[in-house]
């Protein structure tokens, strides 16, 4: 078994000793002031040059999570986790704004910054792991609201919409 099913599965920790559940306990502001999580939770094909000790998502890995229904459900449950700190929910397969979304509390909105790429990264994940429904509602609903509600460079727009196809 790989290092990431193992970890999405809980059977191990990642780099720093830390299991799934735990990083899912974690507040709003750790989550945006600690940066060596997000490929842990949302992995990826390609490497990341500031955390080289992330692992990929191999052929097998994307076999794994395909054939693996609790394994979705430990990457969905990450997905609510991180909604949440962007200000989203989920509201019959929709991803909508919370009613206490801003910029000020929810930099994403603003022009660019990390959570833009950590939105790009989530994106691609859950289509990457099985999970393309949820990839696609998250992906429609950064691009509306960032648009409707945001200041979002053009930039993150074309990223969001190029993380997959629709």
């Amino acid at each position: 078994m790989s290092r990431i099913v193992e970890f999405m599965l809980e059977e191990a920790p990642d780099h720093k000793d830390r299991y799934i559940s735990d990083l899912w306990q974690l507040d709003h502001f750790w989550l945006e002031h600690t940066h060596d999580y997000i490929q842990w939770l949302f992995p990826t094909v390609t490497s990341h040059k500031r955390n080289s000790f992330a692992p990929c998502l191999s052929r097998d890995d994307k076999e794994t999570f395909a054939s693996n229904p609790q394994l979705r459900q430990q990457q969905l449950q990450s997905y609510r986790v991180m909604l949440d700190f962007f200000g989203l929910e989920e509201h019959e397969g929709q991803v909508i704004a919370q009613s206490n979304l801003n910029m000020r509390q929810h930099i994403w909105l603003k022009r660019g910054g990390h959570n833009h790429l950590r939105i790009s990264r989530i994106i691609q994940s859950l289509a990457l792991c099985s999970n393309r429904d949820q990839a696609t509602a998250l992906q429609k609903a950064v691009i509306g609201i960032g648009q409707a509600v945001g200041q979002v460079s053009e930039e993150s727009l074309h990223y969001w919409s190029t993380a997959i196809k629709i």
